[in-house]
């Protein structure tokens, strides 16, 4: 750190130099910035340090080398991280949890949208993406699986751009563009990007192209910063995503209730919709003194989700019910984070988190009456007793607030060795009211500049997502086609973890590193969620206990221009006893999981991912191949014998993507041209990524057959 205040300082001279060198001026304040945003930077990340976690990056070059380039969505890229197992609608599982993700722009936690399809950061923004997992120091709070962290550019942004454009197998069209630029002091970043085509949900069939899952996605970005002295600067950043779905159908379906005389529908024919929308703003202001660093930064995210049923009346003849359903989420809030340099051996962090949510829910529901008998075997027989439908509604709405502050010391014990402690209070007050004190203690042991070792243990705290929980109770649809065989369910509750890391990463070449990394969690109130009805968007409950285990093994190597990296995790989690939501499940599952242990619908005992690329000069600039690959052993699913909820597995499956680019150098209008050319699934492997079975699991999803994409993009 003073190395960087003694740079900053020989340069911030240098306009007084430049008076009696004018034709230098321009350079050196253009160096003066550069340099300053440099340190700027550098004090933000000695603010939030991962001291001890497990963290993964993707910087830009990586980002542009991976197969789909600019272009490839942020999911694609996690994938390729240790420990991330693909699931449908988009999602990933970060060590066997089932979300529980935090993102963060610059560090600045942007609170989570409504789930659905749709992913809201969109990964050209980001000059590098860091996961970062494990044992998370103080600072991290509420979603510890994982720590999604996009860093924007930064220093004096060169005046230019990009537009490109992007598209190929079932009907993708993705136009994209950035601007970026400054003009003394103030730098800005725009970007923004458009995608349409004929998969925007998982196909629920193996077929080669879905049926009706036509998307029309927007995103757009924007980013602004001021160093208004050489120790502050003021930063502003904000974007929006919307998303418009088609949910995909399955042919063949067979109708089960009559809707005013009408018993028949072709299930290929069904016309239900999603739409989603997030929209986000940060203001931050950040001071990088010479002991003293801090950010204090309001922030703003408004989110909605639309789903409409089919408009003939499908659903109901299908179901029994039709859902039109809409909820909606606005929160903000102030997240302030500092750090202050006691002395040589010891620094101290603080900081703290109020975030406010309000959010609302309305449910309109088409049902038929019913009427519940016995046959003779004493089994409960419902029958439909009318074919006109009733229209219920479940509204509500709730106002609820998070509050957290934390304080940790790093401690440099010696040269080779840090211990990072300290602890974190975290209060909800919303669905449930919940509070914790949780401890937090990592320590780091680098012997030689080749070997560090990392132990650490962390108490979590995360509350559910206010923007999910639904009702505690269904008795309004008694009698009805949307009745529940258990007609109350106990409140979602906040999930304690007790969780436990340790790894080693070692270099054994030059550009040749591996990593070895371990984990136990325990867990109460075990938080999970699930689909429950025909609208697409998640609802949470709690497993009373829980555990998970699991081992990651991964490595890089990076000489010239070759780059190459593989990893491989084993792992699992299992809950016992659902304490929350019980109306979501059969009184048979309820029973069962509530004296045994069983696997959560997420979790796969086996995810590996790899790749690399090469840059080869040639006389036209440089050409870039590049592949990677995929490998999952399945996520859990029925019990073939119909006895342990989740007691089946998917088969395994195995992809591999491959690219290719050319990069121009010139001459002429050819400088900054790059086209590529990629493939997805080059074996066009079928495969099943869900077959609808599970416990909370609505319906089957096959991952995309092969595709052929092209691109075209002009830097200037």
């Amino acid at each position: 750190m003073r190395r960087l205040v003694l740079l900053a300082s020989v340069a911030l001279s240098g306009p007084a130099l430049a008076q009696t060198v004018p034709d230098n001026s321009a350079d050196q304040t253009q160096g003066d910035i550069v340099v300053t945003a440099k340190r700027l930077d550098a004090a933000r990340n000695d603010i939030l340090p991962a001291l001890g976690a497990s963290e993964f990056n993707f910087d830009r070059t990586v980002l542009n080398n991976q197969v789909g380039g600019a272009d490839r969505n942020l999911t694609q890229v996690l994938l390729q991280a240790p420990g991330v197992t693909q699931d449908s609608y988009g999602a990933v599982h970060v060590r066997n949890e089932h979300g529980n993700l935090q993102y963060r722009l610059n560090g600045i936690v942007v609170p989570e949208s409504i789930s659905g399809f749709g992913q809201t950061f969109d990964p050209r923004i980001a000059d590098s993406i860091a996961l970062i997992t494990g044992t998370l120091p103080a600072q991290y709070g509420y979603r510890t699986s994982g720590v999604i962290n996009l860093s924007t550019k930064s220093g004096a942004f060169e005046n230019g751009g990009d537009i490109g454009y992007y598209g190929g197998s079932r009907g993708t069209i993705q136009p994209s563009a950035t601007l970026h630029g400054s003009t003394g002091n103030l730098n800005y970043f725009f970007s923004g990007s458009y995608l349409q085509n004929d998969l925007g949900v998982e196909n629920p069939t193996g077929t080669r192209n879905a049926i009706h899952d036509r998307t029309e996605q927007y995103r757009a970005f924007g980013y602004l910063s001021d160093a208004i002295s050489d120790t502050s600067r003021i930063t502003v950043f904000g974007g929006t995503a919307i998303g418009k779905f088609q949910i995909p159908n399955v042919p063949g379906q067979n109708p089960q209730f009559d809707l005013n005389g009408r018993t028949t529908f072709d299930s290929s024919q069904l016309d239900q919709n999603q739409r989603e929308t997030t929209h986000y703003g940060v203001a931050a202001y950040q001071y990088a003194g010479d002991k003293l660093n801090f950010q204090v930064a309001p922030f703003i995210r408004y989110s909605a989700t639309h789903f409409t049923p089919d408009p003939q009346g499908g659903d109901i003849i299908f179901n029994g019910f039709s859902d039109n359903s809409r909820l909606s989420s606005l929160a903000y809030g102030l997240q302030a984070d500092a750090s202050y340099k006691l002395s040589d051996a010891h620094t101290l962090r603080f900081g703290v988190f109020f975030q406010n949510e309000h959010t609302k829910a309305s449910v309109n529901s088409l049902v038929f009456p019913t009427i519940t008998t016995l046959d003779p075997d004493g089994n409960p027989v419902v029958t439909q007793t009318s074919n006109q439908t009733t229209s219920i509604t479940d509204s509500q709405s709730k106002t609820g607030q998070l509050y957290g502050l934390y304080l940790q010391d790093e401690w440099s014990v010696s040269p080779t060795l840090t211990l990072n402690f300290g602890a974190r209070f975290d209060v909800v007050h919303a669905y449930t009211h919940e509070q914790q004190i949780s401890p937090r203690a990592n320590l780091v042991y680098q012997p030689t500049g080749r070997t560090t070792f990392h132990i650490g243990y962390a108490r979590n705290f995360t509350p559910p997502p206010q923007e999910l929980v639904g009702t505690t109770t269904v008795a309004q649809f008694a009698n009805t086609t949307k009745e529940s065989e258990i007609p109350f369910g106990d409140p979602v509750k906040a999930e304690r973890e007790h969780y436990f890391d340790a790894g080693v990463q070692q270099t054994l070449l030059p550009g040749l590193t591996v990593g070895l990394d371990a984990y136990y969690k325990i867990k109460r109130n075990l938080l999970d969620e699930g689909q429950f009805g025909s609208s697409l968007v998640l609802s949470p409950f709690n497993y009373a206990r829980g555990y998970a285990w699991g081992v990651e093994l991964r490595g890089n190597y990076t000489q010239g221009p070759l780059a190459l990296y593989a990893n491989v995790a084993r792992g699992k989690e299992k809950g016992k006893d659902i304490v929350s939501s019980q109306f979501f499940f059969a009184p048979e599952e309820l029973a069962y999981i509530a004296n045994h242990y069983i696997y959560t619908d997420h979790s796969q005992q086996w995810t590996a991912s790899g790749g690399g690329s090469v840059t080869i000069k040639d006389g036209l600039g440089t050409l870039v191949p590049t592949a990677d690959f995929l490998y999952g052993d399945g996520l859990r699913a029925e019990d073939p014998a119909g006895i342990v909820p989740n007691g089946g597995k998917l088969p395994s499956y195995f992809t591999a993507n491959f690219g290719i680019a050319q990069n121009f150098d010139g001459p002429g209008v050819l400088k900054g041209l790059s086209i590529r050319f990629d493939i997805t699934n080059v074996f066009d492997k079928s495969y099943l990524i869900r077959d609808g079975s599970g416990v909370g699991v609505g319906a089957p999803q096959f991952g995309a057959r092969r595709g052929f994409f092209g691109g075209i993009r002009k830097t200037f």
